[in-house]
């Protein structure tokens, strides 16, 4: 929320804006690929594991996948759609993608500009056909139906939450991992866990990274 002019009596500076990201596909699809099809990832800062754990791919289907080249290349992946989900947000301009041809590189280069690296971008949609759409859509009629009461977290919390603002804070990433988890993304990312952010104490702890 922002408005142009200071608003007497609100203690949300007028100027503030945040994004809260709670449903990046291009997270989630890394998140499925690397539980769904066992992919044995490793390095360093990797996330905890989905709360809502996907079925695993059929033995026979998941033999015949490339799963060393997947695992090798997922941290990548997951470090750069990471970044780049945390960076701050601008107003959306879609010129140079519609200027460009289909299948060009400039309208891939337009395309990861926008979106950012994503496992589709790297691998195509094969590996997704093994139940990905599907999980995703259970998911989210699963929040829509067991969604709590809408809480206002940034604006419960100001007195942490306007310094780390000032530090650099725009965009927080929510994410269905296990575990009480935060960690600053950049200049002006965070990124915390649901339990995280369903818990004050957590949560000003999280938000604290910034200040």
């Amino acid at each position: 929320m922002r408005s142009a002019h200071p608003m007497p009596g609100n203690p949300w500076p007028h100027d503030m804006m945040l994004a809260i990201e709670d449903s990046s596909d291009q997270l989630m699809t890394l998140l499925w690929v690397r539980e769904a099809w066992g992919l044995e990832v490793r390095g360093a800062n990797l996330p905890p594991l989905l709360v809502d754990s996907p079925e695993p791919v059929d033995p026979a289907v998941r033999d015949r996948a490339p799963l060393a080249e997947w695992a090798y290349y997922w941290p990548e992946l997951w470090e750069g759609a990471l970044e780049h989900a945390g960076q701050e947000r601008r107003p959306p301009s879609f010129e140079r993608l519609q200027a460009s041809a289909d299948g060009s590189e400039e309208r891939r280069a337009a395309l990861l500009t926008l979106l950012g690296p994503t496992w589709q971008d790297r691998f195509g949609n094969d590996a997704l056909e093994q139940g990905y759409h599907a999980w995703r859509s259970t998911r989210s009629e699963r929040d829509a139906g067991s969604r709590p009461m809408f809480v206002d977290h940034e604006r419960a919390n100001l007195d942490v939450v306007v310094p780390a603002w000032e530090a650099g804070l725009t965009t927080i990433i929510v994410l269905p991992c296990v575990g009480d988890v935060a960690a600053r993304i950049g200049e002006h990312g965070l990124f915390m866990t649901e339990t995280t952010r369903a818990d004050t104490a957590s949560y000003r702890r999280a938000i604290a990274l910034f200040n």
